[in-house]
């Protein structure tokens, strides 16, 4: 059936538990009104690590936590929900999902939200699958940095959700400089497009972690590296939602565009 149809045909929060159960069963309570009674049913036979319930924790910990961010300078600007909306464009959420996924948002931006509980439970349930906790990690990032202009409070709870899932500082000031080069580069790549341009090879080299100093080997195993953390099916195969796989795609396309750029400046 898949973790969303289990969600809206009969299992919702009680069932996954915990700091996360609670907020999935909030946010259907209030966006499915109708539908309350129909989803308390039953519950799903879950097991420690079965990909749905992975994939429901990673649903509903990405989006709160999301939302808590986004308020971290104080307030949430109309840029910064118009990121939240245009990643979850780029998910292909369907209506409904789409509903949750805004109700996650808000109740993230609460006072009362328990921003280390749920990390803590994500990072359990995802039997600490550092891939998938990456992803998580560098989808946060990309919509902190969509507005081009990263808070410091947004920094410092963005590197308060690394630490937590397990990130050492120095990986996250890693994943931090890839994700800003990343973004770059498919700006540039975008914008360049009718004026036969390319994006700039410092940025390609800054995506790929590596530097016009490292060696053609290192590039190459950085290159394979970054393609197997961020290969769709292998991260849908640890729990990422269906729904998230072209943002995986998006990631292996620009990886590969960057190296391959890289390489026919070396004359590769």
């Amino acid at each position: 059936m898949g973790w969303w149809g289990k969600v809206i045909g009969g299992a919702f929060g009680y069932a996954l538990g915990g700091p996360l159960g609670g907020l999935l069963g909030a946010a259907i309570g209030h966006s499915f009104d109708v539908g309350v009674q129909r989803i308390e049913l039953e519950a799903p036979n879950w097991g420690a690590g079965d990909q749905e319930r992975v994939q429901t924790a990673f649903f509903t910990a990405v989006f709160s936590v999301m939302g808590h961010v986004a308020k971290a300078d104080g307030r949430v600007s109309e840029v910064e929900i118009q990121a939240a909306r245009h990643i979850m464009a780029g998910m292909q959420l369907n209506p409904e999902q789409e509903k949750l996924a805004i109700e996650l948002f808000n109740r993230g931006k609460q006072p009362e939200f328990d921003l280390q509980a749920v990390l803590l439970q994500f990072r359990d349930e995802c039997h600490r699958r550092a891939n998938l906790l990456q992803m998580f990690l560098e989808i946060l990032l990309a919509t902190a940095l969509a507005d081009q202009d990263l808070h410091a409070n947004e920094q410092r709870i963005l590197r308060e959700v690394a630490e937590t899932l397990g990130f050492s500082r120095h990986q996250f000031e890693g994943l931090l400089a890839m994700a800003i080069a990343r973004q770059r580069y498919a700006q540039e790549g975008f914008h360049a497009g009718a004026k036969e341009k390319t994006p700039s090879l410092s940025d390609a080299y800054a995506a790929l972690g590596v530097n016009e100093n490292s060696t053609d080997e290192e590039i190459k195993k950085a290159y394979r590296r970054l393609m197997s953390q961020h290969h769709p099916d292998k991260l849908v195969s640890k729990g990422l939602p269906e729904e998230m796989v072209k943002i995986a795609t998006e990631k292996t396309q620009e990886i590969r565009t960057a190296y391959e750029q890289i390489k026919r400046a070396r004359g590769g």
